[in-house]
């Protein structure tokens, strides 16, 4: 992305153009939410559409802030914006902000806010633009201004400024997903859905994915149905499909047709499987690529920050289209093996041939066996015609294969009790661990 770093009053009326260069709207703010012990992050735009609607732009959007102008992927949810508790509007409520220096200098005005990129394409606040109280009665002498970092200072308290909620936010932005959902779980219920609230939904989807299904629905049935698709969006489809098959079907449609088309079409995929199959616990988002693809394009697409480590240990080959249900699946390259050949060695030719797929239909027993016997972290589902359809992971297995309270053990497991899981898992004899998913479609 090009301009490292960007002044956010700059910003302000700046045209956002689409990939084609077509207009798509002007900038009217930008949002971020604190952190505990760093800068605040930069989440996204509000950027003023056609008919004076207001939207929010995620900030993963944007690929280029230069020249007066913003480009986007072009892919926008056109949903009137709405704030919600943790975010700040730069513009209309950092800027003007007392802040008070830490070394007893004495405090400072806001004027203008720097954000810069950092080294894994997320953004944060770098640099604050202050102004200093003047030191002449005269109205002809202003303060005197100077650039400072957040680190430096910290927001004056003013009676009766309503900042707890980013505040509150802040306090738990250190922790794991999993670590802030048990946190929640400490909380008195109507607190655990008031916190539950006030999380971003990328931040919210993650945690749900840590919880236990009855707290998921509890929380998802707290939001209004337009956050909740939001955050559905937000979650992994193989999560968000076993979310939504513990609600009401009515409920569960709803959401649904309010979700972004792409990711329903992807949920509604995954409720037509039962979920003690490869099918149910699937993921529908493996790194695809061509047979032509080469060992340097391939190690750039596992490099992604975002991408789960399960899923960034092999690659899946197939022919055209590279989306699952993809064309015919050729084989499965593992990272490891990337690194042995060099960087412009064909994909194709470096194919594992002892990893054969299983089906969609193929028990959840008999994939925890080819994981564990085969040592792998992951194995290709494809369908009936040998077109790839998803991936299964390690993770995915062991949260089928946990009891459902594995979040609240003590870790103090009776021997006997994984002698007998082991028994189990030899025999195929596992028993179908939380609620049954019934598929909504043919299998």
């Amino acid at each position: 992305m090009s301009a490292s770093r960007v002044f956010v009053a700059r910003l302000a009326g700046c045209t956002v153009f689409d990939p084609a260069g077509d207009r798509v709207g002007k900038v009217r703010d930008v949002l971020v939410v604190y952190r505990k012990n760093d800068p605040p992050s930069v989440v996204g735009l509000i950027v003023e559409i056609p008919g004076k609607r207001r939207v929010f732009v995620s900030i993963n959007r944007v690929t280029s802030i230069g020249s007066g102008q913003i480009i986007t992927t072009g892919l926008i949810n056109v949903r009137r914006y709405a704030q919600r508790g943790g975010e700040v509007r730069v513009i209309a409520e950092l800027l003007g902000r007392k802040v008070v220096f830490k070394d007893g200098s004495g405090e400072a005005t806001i004027e203008d806010v720097a954000i810069k990129e950092g080294t894994e394409a997320d953004w944060a606040i770098s640099q604050l633009f202050v102004r200093r109280p003047k030191s002449s009665p005269s109205p002809f002498v202003k303060g005197v201004t100077t650039f400072t970092t957040w680190a430096e200072v910290h927001e004056k308290e003013t009676k009766g400024q309503a900042q707890s909620a980013e505040h509150l936010i802040a306090t738990y932005s250190d922790l794991k997903p999993a670590d802030l959902a048990n946190t929640l779980l400490d909380l008195p219920r109507e607190r655990m859905f008031e916190v539950a609230g006030e999380l971003p939904d990328d931040r919210l989807a993650d945690v749900l994915e840590e919880m236990p299904e009855s707290d998921q629905v509890g929380i998802l049935t707290s939001l209004g149905d337009a956050r909740a698709a939001d955050v559905l969006d937000q979650m992994q489809p193989d999560d968000a499909a076993d979310l939504i098959a513990q609600l009401p079907e009515e409920r569960g449609e709803q959401l649904l047709d309010l979700m972004e088309p792409e990711e329903a079409e992807d949920v509604r995929f995954l409720l037509s499987y039962a979920p003690d199959t490869a099918g149910g616990l699937m993921t529908t988002e493996p790194i695809i690529v061509s047979a032509d693809a080469t060992v340097a394009e391939g190690l750039a697409r596992i490099r992604r920050y975002d991408l789960a480590p399960a899923l960034g240990a092999a690659i899946c080959v197939t022919l055209p289209p590279y989306e699952a249900p993809t064309g015919r699946f050729l084989g499965m390259v593992h990272f490891q093996r990337m690194l042995r050949y060099p960087p412009h060695e064909r994909l194709g030719t470096l194919l594992d041939a002892g990893l054969d797929p299983v089906t969609a239909d193929t028990s959840a027993a008999e994939v925890s066996r080819i994981l564990a016997s085969y040592d792998l972290v992951s194995v290709p589902v494809v369908d009936e015609n040998y077109r790839l359809v998803g991936v299964v992971t390690i993770d995915d297995v062991l949260d089928y294969l946990l009891p459902d309270d594995w979040r609240s053990h003590d870790g103090n497991d009776d021997v006997r009790r994984r002698t007998a899981a082991r028994s189990e898992l030899r025999t195929g004899s596992i028993p179908l661990p939380g609620a049954q998913r019934t598929p909504r479609g043919p299998q």
